[in-house]
């Protein structure tokens, strides 16, 4: 199958664990990965790079995921390129909002490699990946060089995001505390920290419930932000 002399793929998400984890994962394959960190800077390399296949997160600043999706599929020169969701936010709700508006698949959060390259063959096929592996593969060694540094690259990003939660909190934002903890989610899982994963998911429940005091989200925050702070000591030490 040809699928022309330059195979780009195009990654749009405001976490930058995810974007490196995704260049990491198609890294063994002669493809070129563009990534974007929000929806406008999306929308400009989308128009100027023609991509073969976009992978877009539903929750990002200045053009969410969605109106972006709904925007690409009007313009002439991007409504045929096939679009996978990638999100933490997978309901019915946001599946059918997404499919409607021309998704042709949806990916959770936490992201695996093997998740990554199934939605991949199913959008484009078989041959797709195939035919661009490259002929030298990486060793066991190698793969868990590459495990190490993602979750390297995952502990050295947390001071700052440890900052963010205690500001938001401090400053009683429940809105922006709610995109760091979403965000973080994702990080977290896709760099192989599930614990962390674990408890963002309860922290994001807990901020949904209208009785909830910012005692309690700061009860909450505190176990959230020692794990963080473990993880830092055993990667960074």
């Amino acid at each position: 199958m040809n699928f022309g002399d330059k195979i780009t793929i195009l990654v749009i998400d405001d976490s930058d664990i995810i974007r490196t984890s995704m260049t990491k994962f198609l890294s063994e394959y002669d493809v070129e990965v563009l990534t974007c960190n929000d929806g406008l800077e999306g929308l400009q390399c989308a128009v100027e790079s023609k991509p073969r296949l976009i992978f877009l997160d539903l929750l990002m600043p200045n053009l969410d995921g969605l109106r972006l999706l709904k925007v690409m599929k009007v313009l002439e020169d991007l409504k045929h390129i096939p679009v996978i969701i990638i999100s933490g936010h997978t309901d019915k709700t946001n599946v059918l909002e997404a499919m409607e508006a021309g998704a042709e698949k949806i990916i959770s959060k936490p992201l695996t490699k093997e998740a990554l390259i199934k939605a991949i063959n199913e959008v484009l096929g078989n041959d797709f990946l195939n035919a661009t592996k490259r002929l030298a593969q990486f060793s066991q060694i190698e793969k868990e060089k590459m495990n190490k540094e993602l979750k390297r690259y995952f502990a050295n990003s947390l001071g700052q995001r440890k900052l963010s939660i205690k500001q938001s909190i401090e400053n009683k934002n429940k809105e922006l505390l709610r995109l760091i903890i979403h965000e973080l989610k994702g990080s977290a899982g896709t760099a192989g920290f599930n614990q962390v994963t674990e408890l963002c998911k309860e922290f994001e429940d807990a901020l949904l419930l209208p009785n909830n005091t910012w005692d309690d989200i700061n009860l909450l925050s505190q176990n959230l932000l020692t794990n963080l702070t473990q993880i830092e000591k055993n990667l960074l030490n």
